[in-house]
C-alpha cells in the first residue's frame, strides 16, 4: 500500500503542483484503499506525508509551495493496514535537475540496497550501517546524516532497533530472521551537518545543499534482506510521467511560467 501510494505520487508530480495537494491526494488514496496514514497525528504531525524539497532532509511539511523545474522532492509515506505499519520513501527529480544532484539521487537509492544486502540473520545492525556509510561517504564523498536513523517497524511505526546510516561492522543488535527494519539513508550533497527549523519538525542541511532520502521496509532473511516495499512500480510511473511532461520541459522558461 505504501509503494502504491508513492506510485500515485509519481504520476501526480509536475511543476506548479502545490505540495499540500500531493498530501491531500495521497491521504484520499490511502483511505479509499482501506488504509490509515501512519504519520497523521503521530506526535502531533498534521499531515499524511512528509514532503521535503531540495535542502530539506526529512519531516518537511506539505505547504502552498509550488514545485519548480529543477527541484527534488523526497516523499516519505507510512500506512497502517491489517495491524501493521509500512514505511517507505523516495526522492523524485522534477524536470531538468542538475547532473550532480541526479548523481546524489542515484547513489542514495543504490545505498538502500547496500544496506538491504546486509540485513541477514546473524549479522548486526552495524553491518547495515557500515555498508551505507562506506558506499555513500567513503566511495562517493557525500555527507551522511547522523542525527536521524532507520528503525524497526511493525505493529508500531517506530520500534527497536535503531538503524543508523553510519557505524562499524559487527556492532549493534544481532539480527534474527523475521525482524523487519526500515532502512533509510539520508544523504547530503555537501556537509553531513543539519539543523531543525523552529516548527520542531523540518530538518534542513546546514550548508543549504540538496539532500536525498530513500527507504525500504525490509525483512531480515537468512542470506540477505528482502525489501517488502517496491521501487520498481514507482520507477515505472516516474518514467511515464517524465515522458508525458517532456514537451513542457523543452519550452522556454518564459512560456513555462
Amino acid at each position: 500500500m505504501v509503494s502504491a501510494t508513492l506510485t500515485e505520487v509519481a504520476k501526480f508530480l509536475k511543476p506548479g503542483i502545490k505540495t499540500i495537494s500531493i498530501d491531500k491526494m495521497a491521504e484520499q488514496f490511502i483511505r479509499d484503499n482501506g488504509g490509515v496514514p501512519s504519520f497523521k497525528g503521530y506526535h502531533g504531525f498534521k499531515y499524511s506525508l512528509c514532503i521535503s524539497v531540495n535542502d530539506v532532509v526529512v519531516h518537511g511539511f506539505p505547504s502552498e509551495y509550488e514545485l519548480k523545474d529543477g527541484d527534488i522532492i523526497s516523499v516519505d509515506c507510512g500506512v497502517y493496514m491489517n495491524g501493521y505499519h509500512g514505511d517507505s520513501a523516495y526522492t523524485f527529480a522534477i524536470g531538468n535537475v542538475k547532473e550532480e544532484v541526479l548523481q546524489l539521487l542515484k547513489i542514495t537509492k543504490e545505498s538502500v540496497y547496500k544496506g538491504v544486502e546486509q540485513a541477514r540473520e546473524h549479522n548486526r545492525v552495524g553491518d547495515i550501517s557500515f555498508a551505507v556509510e562506506h558506499f555513500t561517504n567513503r566511495e562517493h564523498g557525500y555527507g551522511v546524516v547522523r542525527e536521524l536513523v532507520g528503525h524497526g517497524v511493525g505493529k508500531n511505526l517506530h520500534e527497536d532497533p535503531q538503524v543508523p546510516n553510519f557505524g562499524k561492522r559487527g556492532d549493534g543488535k544481532k539480527l534474527r530472521e523475521g525482524m523487519v527494519l526500515a532502512i533509510e539513508p539520508m544523504i547530503n550533497l555537501g556537509t553531513r551537518e543539519v539543523y531543525t527549523l523552529d516548527d520542531g519538525w523540518t530538518v534542513v542541511t546546514k550548508d543549504g545543499k540538496p539532500s536525498a532520502h530513500f527507504e525500504h521496509t525490509t525483512a531480515v532473511r537468512k542470506s540477505k534482506g528482502e525489501p517488502l516495499s517496491s521501487f520498481a512500480v514507482i520507477e515505472e510511473a516516474e518514467k511515464a510521467n517524465a515522458e508525458l511532461n517532456s514537451s513542457y520541459y523543452e519550452l522556454p522558461l518564459a512560456v513555462q511560467a
